[in-house]
């Protein structure tokens, strides 16, 4: 799954690579951990292994190396560690707005075009988790790892 834009970079590449989407991924986490309501999701904090997977994960689904597939067992695995979570829609969308706060401590593209692309993104993913927590919900057991665009707006350069 994912979408064809060979004359555009990815979000990937516009985010600035394997170093600012890690950069994303603990900024992410270091809120999480001062958030009474996410951090319940993580009793002692969020370890340097849960980081690099998701870090690895985001990185693949921004359109970088594949290796949360090759390495970590792709959508099988992210679905399994959100089964019987039971997100409620105010951690929905905390996560939501925790990750657009992070996008701007770690320091990415700050382009309306790119932050609507990775928050399209976000949405999307956090309503499908929040979805398959439910104990007893019925889930796409299988699937690829979404490779997220640009969507509707391509990145402006001038």
């Amino acid at each position: 799954m994912g979408v064809d834009e060979p004359d555009l970079p990815t979000l990937y590449d516009w985010a600035g690579g394997s170093a600012a989407v890690r950069a994303l991924i603990d900024a992410f986490y270091d809120r999480v951990e001062a958030d009474d309501l996410l951090a319940a999701f993580f009793p002692g904090g969020v370890d340097e292994r849960h980081r690099s997977h998701v870090a690895a994960w985001w990185a693949e689904v921004l359109g970088g190396p594949t290796v949360y597939t090759d390495e970590h067992g792709g959508y099988e695995t992210m679905l399994a560690h959100h089964r019987d979570l039971g997100i409620t829609p105010e951690q929905r969308h905390r996560f939501v707005a925790t990750m657009s706060l992070a996008a701007d401590d770690a320091g990415l593209p700050d382009d309306p075009e790119f932050r609507a692309a990775i928050i399209g993104y976000v949405e999307w993913g956090t309503r499908l988790a929040m979805g398959n927590s439910v104990r007893g919900a019925t889930v796409a057991e299988h699937a690829p790892v979404p490779r997220w665009g640009w969507g509707v707006a391509p990145p402006y350069q001038g």
